[in-house]
């Protein structure tokens, strides 16, 4: 089974920066599309970046131009570089396959709060 373990988050002042891991294990992380995600208190997940196997990207609207997804096919990790952060991006983050669902394996998460 595929363990997922992410990092970097903490409390930072609106307009700060901070940049997420995700440590992923497992033989084929790098034919997989990867995505992160995000979780505030009393809403549903949602995805904010994506990254395909060949490294095309998405974002989530309200992210484009502040947040960055990349990854490192040979180290297994997954980033997401967080600039410009509004209070709004308080969350709790995960990463995962880009089409996971709720029921499937997801690791801890960790949490980002932005204070105004």
């Amino acid at each position: 089974q595929v363990q997922l373990v992410e990092s970097g988050g903490g409390l930072v002042q609106a307009g700060g920066s901070l940049r997420l891991s995700c440590a992923a294990s497992g033989s084929t992380f790098r034919f997989n599309a990867m995505g992160w995600y995000r979780q505030a208190p009393g809403k549903q997940r949602e995805l904010v970046a994506a990254i395909s196997s060949g490294g095309s990207k998405n974002y989530l609207d309200s992210v484009k131009g502040r947040f960055t997804i990349s990854r490192d096919n040979g180290k297994n990790i997954v980033y997401l570089q967080m600039n410009s952060l509004k209070p709004e991006d308080t969350a709790v983050y995960y990463c995962n396959n880009r089409y996971a669902r709720s029921t499937d394996y997801w690791g801890q998460g960790t949490q980002v709060t932005v204070s105004s």
